[in-house]
């Protein structure tokens, strides 16, 4: 499973995606978890399987989910509370959750 997660520079959601590989390697799940600006985005959706936007940056979801649905991508709107908390298991449950639909 391939998860960007996308925020205005990629900072803030880099030590989420640091937290959700930590979980992600507790719970035996083979996955890479990236980071990336929001002007990013598209140009690395196509190696994603799940797209996560942080709260902050809602508005992308709209912007970002046609192209999203053309190649078979899920996309969301990480939970404040989950982001606030940096919780990785969270999250990373949330990504599986996106997929299994």
């Amino acid at each position: 499973m391939n998860i960007i997660l996308a925020c205005a520079s990629g900072m803030s959601t880099s030590l989420v995606a640091k937290k959700m590989e930590q979980a992600a390697k507790e719970r035996g799940i083979d996955c890479k978890i990236w980071a990336v600006s929001q002007d990013r985005v598209e140009e690395e959706m196509k190696e994603a399987d799940v797209i996560l936007i942080g709260p902050q940056m809602r508005f992308l979801k709209s912007k970002l989910e046609v192209k999203a649905n053309e190649l078979g991508v899920a996309i969301d709107v990480i939970k404040p509370l989950d982001y606030g908390r940096c919780d990785g298991n969270a999250i990373l449950s949330a990504a599986i959750a996106l997929l299994e639909k």
